[in-house]
């Protein structure tokens, strides 16, 4: 489920289209913002930051705008990184409406965790507790929906949830909440955003159009020569980001 197959960028956001856009929005907010450090950024920036002070004042719409604002450059590629990993299954299993109903609602539900649990001078920002709900969603399946994950991907999810709520507690300046809030918004969400789905089936993006311009499913894939340095090279972009997010994740430790 979590082992990307897609030949090129351009498959990957034509198979997953919400993941591509939410990808895309936060970064470029966080270019907008952090980078070039533009005048509409920087309004952006302060009218959509998590702060518990003004939400308590009745700007509501910062229990959402802070899922797509981000602080440094690790901060930004290792959620981006989260998503392309973790997202794909769930957007093709869920459908192109539950899924970003998903997506926000668990960053909410962790956003209200902050404002219930942290001081009201306390701000925040970040897709975290979005990323931890979606883990949520994935627990659920393992122990109430194990039709929909392959043993593989239930090992994996285990040990990325593990490691993931270490590191919660021990890396500074985390927002605790947001991650245990979302977690549990996953949990308590799943079972309504589950309901009918099917497993994840990695080929069923792989389809070409004819000259009718019908969708059909490429009969020759098994056939066509895969050559490595091609895909690596299609790959390259995605490689490089996950790269520079491990080499961020490791400096928070180091």
């Amino acid at each position: 489920m979590f082992i990307r197959n897609e030949r090129s960028i351009k498959e990957f956001m034509q198979s997953y289209p919400v993941v591509s856009t939410l990808i895309i929005i936060n970064l470029v907010l966080w270019l907008f913002i952090n980078f070039l450090q533009l005048p509409i950024g920087l309004m952006i920036h302060d009218w959509a930051i998590g702060y518990n002070l003004f939400v308590a004042a009745g700007e509501y719409w910062r229990l959402v705008t802070p899922i797509f604002l981000h602080g440094d450059l690790m901060h930004v590629l290792f959620n981006s990184f989260s998503l392309v990993l973790f997202g794909p299954a769930l957007e093709q299993m869920l459908g192109k409406l539950k899924f970003p109903f998903a997506y926000l609602g668990v960053g909410i539900i962790g956003n209200i965790a902050t404002y219930l649990f942290e001081p009201l001078h306390y701000a925040h920002l970040g897709a975290s507790g979005s990323i931890y709900g979606l883990f949520g969603i994935y627990v659920f399946m393992i122990f109430f929906r194990k039709d929909l994950m392959d043993s593989g991907s239930t090992q994996m999810i285990k040990a990325i949830v593990i490691i993931g709520l270490i590191m919660t507690f021990f890396r500074p300046n985390i927002n605790i909440f947001a991650h245990l809030g979302g977690f549990i918004g996953g949990l308590i969400i799943a079972p309504l955003v589950l309901k009918n789905v099917r497993a994840y089936n990695p080929w069923q993006q792989r389809r070409y159009r004819t000259d009718d311009d019908s969708i059909q499913f490429d009969p020759n894939r098994w056939n066509k020569k895969r050559i490595l340095p091609t895909k690596l090279k299609q790959n390259l972009p995605w490689i490089i980001i996950g790269i520079l997010a491990l080499f961020g994740l490791l400096s928070r430790f180091f």
